[in-house]
C-alpha cells in the first residue's frame, strides 16, 4: 500500500474572516466552528460545506491540511518551523523569519499591499509569494461610494416623496410649472443637494479598502486627502492621485470624511471631539469599517450642533443595535444613514476570494510539490 503524504501545516494570522479558512481545509475543527462558519454563508449560499466539497474536488491534495494559529509576530516565528504555508495580514516576513521556516513553500499576503514581506528574500529560499485583491474590499469601498452619494443626492430622504401631498407633508414647496420660461426639475425646491465631482473627500486610514475608496473617487472628479501613521511615497501617492494630511488638516478641508481603520487600542475613538470641532462645517461622516473608531458622545453632539452635516454608518456600537441605542433619536431624518452592516455585500465575495486564496496555496504546495 502506497504510503499517505503528509498533511501540509498552514501557518494563519488570526483576523476573524481568515476563520472560514479552517473549516475548508481542517477536518479536525471543532464541529461548533464549523457550523458557525456555514451559518455566516448560509442566507446566499445555503450550502457551503458541499461548497468546500468541491473545491477539495477541484484542488485534489490540498485537503485536508492542518491549521495552525499564530497570535502576534513573536508566535508566527515560534511556529513557522513546521509551516508549509503561511497567510500573513501584517506579520512582517523577512531574512530573520524566514530563517526559522525550512518548509516553508509560500507566504500568501491577505490584500494586495505586501510591503510587509520581502519578495527578493523569498525568491532568494525559494519561496512563492501571492497576493490576493480581495473582492469583500471591492464591496465596501463601493458601499462608501454609495453613501457619500446618498448623502450628498439626498436618495433617502426623498425616495416615494413624489405626489404633492407628500411632498408638501415634509415640508417642501411645489413651484408652478412655466414651461414657456424655464424646465421643471426640482420641482419640489429641495434645498442643499451636492454633487461628488470637485468636492474634497477625506480618508482616514489608508490601507487596502482606504486606497480601493480613492480609486473609485477619482473618475467622480474628486479631490482625496488621506492620513495614517506614515505618508506614501510620492509615486504611490501620484499613482493612487491622493495627498497625505494631517488629521485635523483633514477633518477641516474634507467634505466627506471616510473612517477606515482597523480597530484597536490606538484607533478607538480616534474621532472625537477634538477631531469633529475641527471638521468642516456641513462635512459627511461615512464608516463602513467600525463603530468604535469614533467617540458615540462626540458624533451625537456633532449631529446634534450641525457640525456635521450628515452621518451614514454600516456599522453599530452594538449589532444589532439596542433600543437605547442614541443615534436611534436620528433615525429618519434626511441626513443620516443607519444600515445594518451590510457592505462586504454577497457571501459570494468572500467564495471568490477564499477560492482564489486556496488555488494559490494548492498551486505550491500540491501542483509543485
Amino acid at each position: 500500500m502506497p504510503a499517505i503524504p503528509p498533511r501540509p501545516t498552514l501557518l494563519i494570522e488570526e483576523d476573524h474572516f481568515l476563520k472560514i479558512v479552517p473549516v475548508i481545509l481542517d477536518p479536525d475543527i471543532p464541529d461548533a466552528h464549523r457550523r458557525a462558519v456555514a451559518d455566516f454563508f448560509a442566507h446566499d449560499v445555503p450550502d457551503f460545506l458541499g461548497w468546500c466539497e468541491a473545491l477539495h474536488g477541484r484542488m485534489p491534495g490540498l485537503y485536508p491540511t492542518s491549521v495552525v494559529w499564530a497570535k502576534d509576530q513573536a508566535d508566527f516565528i515560534a511556529k513557522l518551523a513546521d509551516a508549509d504555508a503561511a497567510i500573513v495580514e501584517s506579520f512582517l516576513v523577512d531574512h530573520t523569519v524566514l530563517a526559522a521556516a525550512p518548509r516553508l513553500k509560500i507566504v500568501q499576503k491577505f490584500g494586495t499591499i505586501g510591503t510587509n514581506i520581502d519578495q527578493a528574500a523569498c525568491a532568494e529560499r525559494g519561496v512563492a509569494v501571492a497576493s490576493l485583491h480581495r473582492h469583500v474590499n471591492v464591496a465596501v469601498a463601493e458601499q462608501c461610494v454609495a453613501l457619500m452619494l446618498a448623502l450628498g443626492k439626498r436618495i433617502s430622504a426623498l425616495d416615494g416623496l413624489v405626489e404633492r401631498g407628500a411632498l408638501e407633508a415634509a415640508g417642501y414647496q411645489i413651484r408652478e410649472r412655466a414651461s414657456a420660461y424655464i424646465g421643471y426639475s426640482n420641482f419640489a425646491r429641495v434645498a442643499g443637494l451636492k454633487t461628488l465631482y470637485g468636492a474634497t473627500l477625506g480618508i482616514i486610514g489608508f490601507g487596502e479598502v482606504g486606497r480601493e475608496i480613492a480609486r473609485r473617487a477619482a473618475p467622480f472628479g474628486m479631490t482625496t486627502l488621506y492620513h495614517q501613521r506614515r505618508p506614501l511615497s510620492a509615486a504611490d501617492e501620484h499613482a493612487l492621485g491622493a495627498r497625505f494630511a494631517p488629521l485635523h488638516e483633514l477633518m477641516a478641508q474634507s467634505d466627506y470624511i471616510v473612517v477606515q481603520l482597523p480597530l484597536n487600542d490606538s484607533t478607538r475613538g480616534i474621532i472625537g471631539a477634538q477631531a469633529l470641532a475641527h471638521a468642516k462645517p456641513g462635512a459627511f461622516l461615512i464608516n463602513c469599517a467600525r463603530a468604535e473608531l469614533v467617540d458615540r458622545a462626540a458624533l451625537v453632539a456633532a449631529l446634534d450642533s450641525g457640525r456635521l452635516g450628515g452621518l451614514a454608518l454600516d456599522v453599530g456600537y452594538d449589532e444589532p443595535a439596542r433600543p437605547d441605542e442614541p443615534l436611534l433619536k436620528f433615525r429618519g431624518r434626511p441626513n443620516v444613514i443607519l444600515m445594518p452592516h451590510t457592505a462586504i455585500a454577497a457571501r459570494q465575495n468572500a467564495l471568490s476570494d477564499l477560492e482564489r486564496l486556496c488555488a494559490n496555496l494548492w498551486r505550491a504546495l500540491c501542483r509543485m510539490g
